[in-house]
């Protein structure tokens, strides 16, 4: 299948919208060329709700939830990952609700950093977050009316997590599986080992609807993940045939591979580059000139 994004989405900000039954999106004022038109969170249930992803530290986005959940008891509060606009409103929407928040863990990054490291992302990771509960691969919510799957998907971010809604077949893939663009995977923060293993995985799963993290539905998962996949896999080889024509570092790579690509996405686009490059020195394709590093010199491999 070629890759067809599907950018059309009207964020209704401060509004709570019904994308399957029992299931409400309310999407925060967070627009970005990282973000789209906003953060997603989802409140499912009728009675005794759950939140998924409660967003971006923002008074009106809180108040758009409070609005949606429309005094109703909350009894539970479920995170997918540890960026700043996904998981920093739930401290607050706890303080509001008392429900418990569930998560894989605190952030952390992919790998450990190597000495005199940086991690880039620093300043978009949620690093007080500590979750109530942590959630295991599998890990089974019940709720009034409802069950939560946790499903394991570390590449974006390392404890990154989707959520499935037990008997529906919906998704709530967060920020692995979107239907506007293709998730930023950037080291140390995420891995594009990780990241394919997880696309693997979710392909693998009967899932007929996935709600994203930001933008709209994927309304036919499978075919659109393997259309993600082959495109990742094309990327890995444009870097090869890069390396192999000359070019030998990361801007040089890309300048040739992204130069129709908003150049403010060009710093993303080289961590992405990163990422595939540290799966292609893993596995003996590329040779490195030390620790695989954004300002490394690549080769290929003898």
């Amino acid at each position: 299948m070629a890759l067809k994004f599907d950018t059309r989405f009207d964020p209704a900000y401060g509004q709570a919208v019904t994308v399957a039954p029992d299931v409400q999106r309310v999407t925060a004022g967070n627009p970005g060329p990282f973000t789209f038109h906003g953060t997603n969170s989802y409140v499912i249930g009728r009675e005794t709700l759950a939140v998924i992803d409660p967003g971006p530290d923002d008074d009106a986005h809180l108040q758009a939830l409070i609005e949606a959940i429309g005094g109703r008891p909350v009894s539970h509060i479920l995170v997918s990952h540890t960026h700043r606009d996904h998981s920093p409103l739930a401290a607050r929407l706890k303080e509001r609700t008392g429900a418990a928040v569930l998560a894989e863990g605190p952030h952390r990054p992919a790998r450990p950093l190597r000495i005199g490291e940086v991690n880039p992302l620093d300043a978009s990771a949620d690093m007080g977050f500590i979750p109530d509960v942590a959630l295991a691969d599998g890990a089974l919510v019940h709720g009034d009316g409802w069950a939560i799957r946790t499903v394991l998907t570390p590449g974006h971010a390392a404890n990154h997590a989707a959520f499935a809604l037990e008997g529906t077949g919906i998704l709530f893939s967060a920020d692995h599986v979107m239907a506007w663009a293709t998730s930023i995977v950037a080291p140390p923060d995420g891995a594009m080992a990780d990241y394919m293993s997880s696309l693997d995985r979710l392909i693998e799963r009967d899932d007929r609807l996935l709600l994203p993290g930001h933008g709209g539905p994927v309304t036919k998962p499978r075919s659109f993940m393997r259309g993600l996949k082959t495109h990742r896999k094309m990327r890995e080889r444009a870097i090869l045939e890069r390396i192999r024509g000359g070019d030998r570092t990361i801007k040089e790579m890309v300048a040739a591979i992204y130069r129709d690509t908003d150049p403010r996405l060009h710093g993303a686009a080289g961590l992405s580059v990163l990422a595939h490059l540290e799966d292609l020195v893993a596995r003996g394709l590329v040779a490195s000139d030390g620790d695989v590093a954004i300002d490394g010199i690549f080769t290929p491999a003898a």
